[in-house]
């Protein structure tokens, strides 16, 4: 096998419960997702404790991306990684947000590129942090995996007022187990029913004895709401780093981690990457995973162009032939040729291990479908705005298996829905899930040709659960969305009191004054809202249909660009049946 093998995969090779696995590895203090990619050792272990050896064919393959070693004189300080773990609405965002507004040019709203988990700071005294936003991140799991051991520092938001959750306590495994030092930010510490005192204790119950309480991690009670006490937290972080002596060669090639990667239609593949150690700059021959290519441009996290990027800085890279996966390590090669051949490599090893882990029909499975009597298979496609999205909403609809359904997940990319995922479902029977993108005009029509089930979901905990209820023979949802309009944004006029006015053209459908509309740019969805007026010349109107020009204008939003796509649904309620 290849390294970096998921869970899943390893349970099919080795023909045993994905269950048992994760159970194994939880005796062996190994907290995994059945989607986690694994190490080489841990997987070694693995296939010992049920009796099968691991040969991996990827040695040489390591081997052909040399990295020097670097010499003590060479190495400079550098600033620290601080990764913002915690349980859902428990602050982490609003924490991050306030950290960047009190630095002067903390972008603006439109000036933040959506998806970069990864903020530089500095602070007043000109000393310097790198942020990372998990949000509950799966994809923060296989970084981890990968040996990436991406982040210095850890920060654990728990609210005063809930207490310690689950995925808290899922984060400080992570941490731990990384051997990353930890923080704990007592947030919401302004609420009437906010008691620290509890978090303490439940943090003792754990063994994570904070300071106050004489032990050795580092707690603050903050609010990241009015700014309470950040300043106090950023003095702990800063103290963590001092004592870790962080240090990077920047006079060479660089070398780094994918943190995150999508696919934008005007730029092609955009990837954001947090350099460890050298210098990436613009021309520079780049391997991440099974993908290359030359460095064509790079932004900060603000959306400004960058010529070249040091050790612990983020940056979005433009130029690259494919989506690397998050988690993947980047390299600077010395020619094109050289990293080529690697990529070609690694993408025919994936190959492989790809079909080695298909599951084919045996006469044992058809006995045991017999034997349960109604076995059903329901094939997935997932589509995500984002690499780690997917990773997370494959991983979390897996999970959903019960031995009369299977589910297996025959395709999962980063992108708008094509016309070839249509044809792939068509041809193995699958429901091609969508999260924060949109098919094509082509591939909706075509889907209505071939009566394939498209569902498009913006929130992760709408798509597992509508999929648990149809598994579960409730099939149709509460309320369903119909698209009524489809209008293509020809010009815009700037107005003053009112904002951006977009001067569109419906392509097909009706548009109301009252229609709830998305804008929709390269197949993702950047905004939903409400419309602000609706024009044909200078008169409002009611409603124009299919054919004609109007101007219209959205409530709250005015980035609208050329050639962008409003599309008007209506939400309708639909009885369920059984």
């Amino acid at each position: 096998m290849t390294e970096f093998v998921s869970v899943n995969e390893l349970a099919t090779m080795m023909d045993i419960p994905v269950t048992d696995l994760i159970s194994t590895c939880m005796n062996l203090g190994l907290f995994v997702s059945i989607n986690q990619r694994l190490d080489a050792e841990t997987m070694a272990l693995l296939a010992d404790e049920f009796g099968y050896k691991v040969e991996f064919v990827s040695a040489e393959l390591q081997e052909a991306v040399k990295e020097s070693a670097d010499e003590e004189e060479e190495l400079k300080p550098r600033p620290p990684i601080v990764t913002v773990m915690g349980h859902v609405d428990h602050g982490k965002t609003k924490l991050l947000d306030y950290i960047r507004r009190t630095n002067v040019i903390a972008g603006e709203a439109g000036g933040i590129t959506q998806h970069i988990g990864a903020y530089s700071v500095n602070l007043d005294d000109g000393r310097q942090i790198t942020f990372l936003d998990t949000p509950g991140h799966e994809a923060f799991t296989a970084m981890r995996a990968r040996g990436a051991q991406i982040t210095d520092i850890a920060i654990i938001v728990v609210a005063a007022d809930d207490g310690v959750m689950p995925q808290t306590i899922e984060a400080i495994n992570h941490a731990s187990a990384a051997g990353v030092p930890i923080v704990f930010a007592i947030n919401k510490i302004d609420k009437p029913t906010a008691n620290p005192d509890k978090i303490k204790e439940a943090l003792a119950n754990m063994n994570y004895l904070v300071e106050d309480w004489g032990g050795k991690y580092q707690s603050q009670e903050i609010s990241a709401k009015t700014g309470l006490n950040i300043e106090l937290l950023l003095e702990k972080v800063l103290l963590e780093a001092e004592l870790l002596d962080l240090k990077a060669n920047p006079n060479k090639p660089a070398i780094g981690t994918v943190i995150e990667s999508s696919l934008d239609k005007g730029r092609g593949y955009t990837v954001t990457v947090l350099v460890k150690a050298g210098t990436l700059r613009v021309g520079d021959i780049m391997i991440a995973g099974s993908t290359f290519g030359h460095v064509k441009a790079m932004y900060n996290e603000r959306g400004h162009k960058v010529d070249e990027v040091g050790p612990a800085t983020p940056a979005l890279v433009l130029g690259l032939n494919g989506a690397p996966q998050a988690g993947d390590k980047f390299n600077v090669m010395e020619s094109d040729r050289e990293a080529k051949d690697i990529a070609t490599k690694r993408a025919q090893l994936q190959r492989e291990q790809g079909l080695r882990t298909q599951k084919h029909i045996t006469l044992d499975e058809i006995g045991r479908r017999i034997a349960i009597g109604n076995f059903q298979e329901l094939n997935i496609i997932v589509k995500g705005d984002v690499d780690g999205s997917v990773e997370a909403l494959s991983d979390s609809l897996i999970k959903l298996s019960t031995p009369e359904i299977q589910l297996n997940i025959i395709h999962k990319a980063v992108g708008q829905i094509s016309e070839s995922d249509i044809l792939l479902a068509a041809a193995s029977n699958a429901i091609i899930v969508g999260f924060q993108v949109r098919p094509s005009f082509n591939a909706r029509k075509l889907a209505e040709k071939e009566e394939i089930d498209i569902r498009l979901y913006s929130i992760i905990y709408d798509a597992i659960e509508e999929i648990r209820a149809a598994m579960e023979g409730m099939l149709s949802p509460e309320v369903k969305e119909e698209i009524v309009a489809t209008l293509e944004v020809r010009e815009i006029f700037k107005v003053t009191k009112v904002g951006t006015v977009a001067g569109c053209y419906v392509k097909e459908g009706k548009i109301t004054r009252n229609t709830k509309v998305r804008v929709i740019r390269d197949g993702i969805v950047i905004y939903t809202g409400e419309l602000g007026s609706l024009k044909r010349f200078k008169d409002d109107v009611k409603e124009v249909v299919g054919g004609y020009e109007c101007g219209l204008n959205i409530a709250n939003f005015n980035d609208i660009k050329v050639s962008d796509i409003v599309e008007g649904y209506q939400e309708v309620e639909v009885k369920k049946t059984l």
